[in-house]
């Protein structure tokens, strides 16, 4: 045996002792978090299922908190800080499609054993992810819904319908800088959807042909892009999972289940930014 004392990392000057002091624990409120997790059943699997769905809904808090700043900064003209938020919502959402991963070595006859004990639950129902598709844009009314019996959400969600989305000021800043938006888009209607529109991808063609002229904004379209393309690959991981999982069975809120979630991969965030490159 080694005659070398146990290392001690108080000789370093490591901090060991906690009373009445901040520690680890207390900064992140680790009681309240690992409290968090209640399975309904004694199955061994509805843990994972639990803690997928509540880490998911963390990683869209700070989606939230990112892309709020983030359009802030656009309407106020700094582009540059922007990117580094927008760059960050797309790693989140890698993050997110890798934790599908994880979700997915649950096998059917494991998620069966419990999936009865949710009962009407489902993510269909997460306003956090109703937010962030108002947010960047995908404003579906009818999407309210499943929130009405809570005042305090349906404010939340209210309140973004009635700004403009990340993907108007965008627009706004190709106004901004100059180039040929159309008129209506001054006037639209913030609390809808946006539509494909020929002007505007016509607007963001004529950054694309001459990127050095407009590198502000053509780096701003391409972090979009980005955000878009990961979100994208998160929604088809989603219906992968439930097909692999359940089948075509409907989903626990009374939606098609993959059916459905295969219709919202036609859902397009930035039409005119994809669209333009057919033109070039």
């Amino acid at each position: 045996m080694s005659d070398t004392p146990p290392y001690d990392p108080s000789a370093e000057g490591a901090q060991m002792r906690f009373d009445g002091r901040m520690s680890y624990n207390d900064y992140l409120g680790l009681d309240l978090v690992l409290e968090a997790q209640k399975p309904r059943t004694s199955t061994h699997d509805e843990m994972l299922f639990i803690i997928q769905h509540q880490t998911s809904e963390l990683w869209m808090r700070l989606v939230l908190h990112e892309l709020a700043t983030a359009r802030q900064s656009i309407a106020d003209g700094q582009l540059q800080p922007a990117f580094k938020m927008l760059a960050r919502v797309a790693k989140i959402f890698e993050q997110l499609n890798n934790a599908w991963d994880v979700l997915r070595t649950m096998t059917p006859s494991e998620y069966t054993a419990f999936r009865d004990d949710l009962g009407q639950s489902s993510g269909f129902q997460s306003w956090q992810y109703r937010l962030i598709e108002f947010t960047l844009g995908n404003r579906n009314h009818a999407m309210l819904q499943p929130h009405a019996h809570r005042p305090d959400i349906m404010a939340k969600l209210e309140a973004e319908l009635a700004q403009p989305s990340l993907y108007d000021v965008a627009i706004d800043a190709l106004r901004a800088a100059g180039l040929d938006v159309p008129p209506a888009f001054e006037t639209r209607d913030v609390t809808q959807a946006h539509v494909f529109d020929e002007g505007v991808m016509q607007a963001w063609t004529a950054v694309y042909r001459d990127p050095h002229a407009h590198w502000a904004l053509y780096e701003l379209a391409e972090k979009l892009v980005d955000l878009e393309d990961y979100f994208r690959r998160w929604r088809f991981n989603h219906v992968t999972t439930v097909e692999r999982v359940i089948g075509f069975k409907r989903g626990t809120g009374g939606t098609g289940g993959v059916s459905y979630l295969r219709r919202m991969l036609d859902v397009e965030l930035f039409p005119e930014l994809w669209r333009l490159r057919t033109e070039l």
